[in-house]
């Protein structure tokens, strides 16, 4: 964001940071008829170089997942969520696999007296729309699910093409964005490059360890179920300090506009030092879902979706018993427990979730 100014070196040359996160655990979902188990791991890297030039600050960065390989590829068991297709159905309770190339582009930033300017293109990157993805969030730290909100908020986070621009000054941003608007195909080894047929706008603001955020899209063809366009909006506030004992906290809000209805979620996730190692993270949804209704509509079949709004709370703790140059290493585990409506009582019941798992973090 362009309220978030980025440092220059102090020194000549290139600096180059990494962050990476890996997860290896055990996933149980139960519910109603059909309960789900997975032995998987969750994983991302980032490297991002920058180098002073013409003034200004010169940045490429790149992002990987080996979520390809080390989820089954249907994805990662998780009730009640939704979005993208397998085998050319829509996708219902699982979290598809991150694509092996998350993140490739670059990046020009200059600032002259109080106004910083930005611009920048990725073959995969993130339209300026929503907050930042997940798995960049303090306060998601930890937690190795992504959100029932993940494609109300921040699934455009992985875009095959993206060309944006902003300006900012005094901790305030404005910035836009042209890219491909469908969402990734299920080869996730591939990027699905495409016409920069959609647009969003954000609005940022940034003072001190206090941050938010409002935006906009229109989204041409999103998702393969449905040949129709759709417009996204999203706003959130979050709030970041290691040094307290609640080191990061957001509140979010995003929601589809789409043929059959606009759909909205809500969410509040935390991180909280429990002790020198121990961190507690939780996260609270509420989403609205259109799974009795989800399928493939052809362009000329219309009918309103049901809703169901699902609410979700996740409590855990990670232990970091090791901490290395190399990064720190943790195990952890967290439960879940949904409120279910009346409408999806019938198949769902009430389901749960856990997680076990160790962890790997580098920052």
């Amino acid at each position: 964001m362009p309220g978030m100014q980025h440092d220059t070196p102090a020194t000549p040359g290139w600096r180059v940071t990494e962050d990476a996160s890996l997860f290896f655990g055990f996933n149980d979902q139960e519910r109603k008829f059909r309960d789900f188990h997975a032995w998987e791991s969750q994983n991302w890297l980032m490297v991002e170089a920058a180098h002073p030039a013409a003034g200004g600050l010169f940045r490429a960065s790149g992002m990987s997942s080996l979520e390809p390989f080390t989820l089954h590829k249907i994805g990662s068991p998780q009730v009640f969520q939704m979005g993208e297709t397998f085998r050319s159905a829509p996708l219902i309770d699982y979290q598809h696999p991150h694509e092996l190339i998350m993140g490739l582009g670059a990046d020009y930033t200059r600032t002259k007296g109080a106004i910083t300017y930005v611009a920048g293109a990725d073959v995969v990157g993130s339209a300026t729309l929503g907050p930042p993805a997940f798995m960049h969030r303090p306060s998601a730290y930890g937690n190795p699910q992504a959100p029932l909100s993940h494609h109300f908020l921040d699934s455009t986070h992985i875009t095959p093409g993206v060309v944006r621009g902003g300006v900012g000054a005094h901790g305030v941003g404005v910035e836009g964005s042209w890219f491909h608007g469908r969402e990734p195909d299920e080869d996730r080894t591939d990027i699905d490059l495409g016409a920069l047929d959609s647009y969003a706008m954000r609005l940022s603001w940034m003072r001190g360890p206090w941050s938010a955020q409002a935006s906009g899209a229109r989204l041409k063809l999103p998702e393969a179920t449905t040949p129709y366009d759709a417009d996204r909006v999203t706003g959130s506030v979050s709030y970041t300090n290691p040094a307290r004992r609640l080191n990061a906290w957001m509140f979010a809000f995003g929601q589809n506009r789409e043929i059959h209805g606009n759909f909205e979620a809500y969410l509040f996730e935390a991180t909280i030092s429990a002790s020198a190692r121990g961190l507690v993270y939780t996260r609270a949804e509420s989403a609205d879902k259109d799974i009795l209704d989800a399928g493939f509509h052809p362009r000329g079949v219309f009918h309103r979706h049901r809703h169901s709004q699902v609410g979700v709370l996740t409590v855990g703790y990670l232990f970091n018993f090791l901490k290395t140059k190399a990064g720190v290493f943790g195990v952890g585990a967290d439960v879940t427990g949904y409120s279910v409506p009346e409408n999806l009582k019938d198949s769902y019941g009430s389901p749960s979730s856990y997680h076990v798992f160790v962890h790997y973090g580098l920052r």
